[in-house]
């Protein structure tokens, strides 16, 4: 279990926009309960508290990388997917890795035109906005302690983090390498940094 006071339920999260919702359809339990139960565990699983983290991903293009960064999201508990457009999650090479993933998180539709007033609109909420993306500012993820209330924002697979978002970024995070390649895959980065924010997470309820 994640510290509670670092979680909200599904359902409260995806009330905080008008245009966030669940896509789980019923058979996607009802395959392994039997109908007759589907629906009441499918209320549980929505409805499971989740951590208030939420993952900025409208500036991805490829489709593998969306549809691997819902899975991890789901996984580690996320409380937001922001995805440029919702369309993509009834393509056929998005569902199969997803594996249903989608289903259990709260996906919110957020053009990249729109995600300048989104992040300033969760700024509003408390929250704050951290960049995953190398620059001459960025602290190390392992020195980085991520607040309670976090965005992470990941930049475009080709061209990173352009300068019209970076100004809205709190602050920015990278991972240390010791390879010759510059640069991780754009899930893959994300994937490390938000299993450290949980890790950071459950760490803190061991103290409290």
């Amino acid at each position: 279990m994640l510290n509670s006071d670092l979680l909200e339920s599904s359902s409260s999260s995806a009330s905080s926009s008008s245009s966030s919702s669940y896509t789980a359809p019923l058979t996607a339990v009802g395959q392994w309960l039997g109908e007759g139960t589907a629906k009441t565990r499918a209320d549980a699983l929505l409805n499971k508290p989740r951590q208030k983290l939420i993952v900025a991903a409208s500036l991805l293009d490829n489709v593998p990388n969306i549809a691997g960064l819902t899975r991890t999201s789901e996984i580690f508990g996320v409380g937001e997917l922001a995805i440029a457009n919702k369309k993509l999650l009834k393509e056929k090479a998005y569902q199969h890795i997803s594996v249903t993933s989608e289903c259990w998180i709260p996906i919110t539709e957020v053009p990249r035109t729109k995600l300048g007033l989104y992040l300033q609109e969760k700024k509003t909420q408390g929250y704050t906005i951290v960049g995953v993306e190398q620059t001459s500012s960025s602290v190390s993820l392992l020195d980085y302690t991520f607040p309670q209330k976090c965005v992470l924002v990941v930049g475009h697979e080709n061209c990173g983090m352009p300068a019209e978002y970076l100004r809205h970024m709190d602050q920015c995070v990278q991972i240390p390498q010791l390879g010759v390649i510059r640069s991780l895959n754009a899930h893959v980065s994300m994937a490390v940094t938000i299993f450290e924010c949980t890790r950071q997470f459950l760490n803190s309820k061991k103290t409290n």
